[in-house]
């Protein structure tokens, strides 16, 4: 190989190299960001939007709390949780907190905890980002991540 051909080709791996080193050292928007902001819940049954929960940071730990309810005009369009237990009890659904002290672990936040406003119950709780920060994969919980449920909460435009 002639040194002008070596030199060009060199010159080109250098340059690939320190683009992709540039590339890497940028945190995507999505990450930079993590898991708080605005995501919209989708109903397990009819895959349509279920209500807006938005996820801030207090103290180092992650809380959400519902702001928006996508209700069907003949339904309470501003229900309370009857089936929740001592301070909850009978209290607005929108506003209400139901995450609650997830801390981050790696790329995941755990060791937190999730209200089902269906049912009055909390589960244990732990979250991941997926799709690049467009979803949130919410698994709530007994005992074992094993014993569960997760859904995928969709990024919601700000």
């Amino acid at each position: 190989m002639n040194a002008t051909r070596w030199f060009g080709l060199a010159s080109l791996t250098l340059m690939l190299a320190s683009s992709a080193l540039a590339e890497d050292k940028a945190p995507a928007p999505a990450a930079t960001n993590g898991a708080v902001g605005k995501w919209t819940t989708i109903d397990d049954e009819t895959k349509k939007p279920k209500s807006v929960i938005v996820i801030s940071e207090e103290d180092g730990k992650l809380v959400g709390k519902i702001e928006k309810l996508f209700r069907d005009p003949k339904e309470e369009q501003n229900p309370v949780c009857d089936k929740c237990q001592g301070s909850l009890k009978d209290q607005p659904i929108i506003g209400m907190t139901i995450l609650r002290d997830l801390k981050k672990d790696d790329d995941e936040w755990t060791g937190g905890t999730i209200l089902d406003p269906a049912n009055g119950k909390t589960y244990k709780c732990k979250i991941a980002l997926e799709d690049g920060g467009k979803k949130l994969k919410v698994r709530g919980y007994i005992g074992m991540s094993l014993l569960g449920r997760t859904q995928h909460w969709v990024r919601a435009e700000e």
